[in-house]
């Protein structure tokens, strides 16, 4: 794995070992960060579900003004506090070493990005948004990207929320990438 563009570009990043975390394919990486592109300057970027951290580091490498990441597995949160350190991203990364729920509870601001790459067999993304419906920590701009392998199942628990739609959806073998975004009429 490795940062695939901006000030960090080519630099490559220490990685899980074993089957608890999935890492994003950096092809798929790449997509959605093409897809995004010009949203991420200056932004406040939010990755969920953090892993090794590639995902908010590449915002980082990006120009996005504050990354969070989220992240409760210890072995997940010390390869995170060394890809900090390699990429020199201290400034601008604020690592939260804990549980996906207590970060969106504690989270005073509202992102511009959020990433969420839950793992596969649970329904945390779901749970995820509806706390961040809940907390209204959305602006009618804010960019929700979520990467499932059960991209129906998901899509119809989405309609139900009524507050966000589907914008994009993107297939790169087993990973969907669905682009959601709040609905302004409701």
């Amino acid at each position: 794995m490795r940062i695939i563009a901006g000030k960090k570009r080519g630099t490559k990043l220490y990685t899980l070992e074993g089957l608890d975390t999935r890492p994003t394919l950096d092809r798929v990486k790449e997509s959605v960060f093409n897809i995004i592109q010009n949203d991420i300057t200056d932004s406040v970027f939010v990755d969920l579900f953090s892993g090794s951290g590639a995902i908010g580091l590449e915002a980082s490498s990006r120009n996005a003004k504050k990354v969070y990441l989220c992240e409760k597995s210890k072995k997940a949160i010390k390869i995170i506090k060394q890809n900090i350190e390699k990429t020199n991203s201290e400034k601008q990364v604020i690592l939260y070493e804990g549980d996906y729920q207590e970060f969106i509870n504690n989270l005073q601001e509202k992102p511009d990005i959020i990433y969420i790459d839950p793992p596969y067999k649970t329904n945390y993304a779901i749970k995820a948004l509806e706390l961040l419906l809940k907390k209204d920590l959305l602006k009618e701009t804010t960019k929700i990207i979520i990467e499932t392998d059960r991209e129906k199942e998901l899509e119809n628990q989405i309609t139900k929320l009524r507050k966000i739609y589907i914008t994009d959806k993107r297939k790169y073998g087993r990973a969907s990438i669905i682009f959601l975004q709040k609905d302004e009429l409701v």
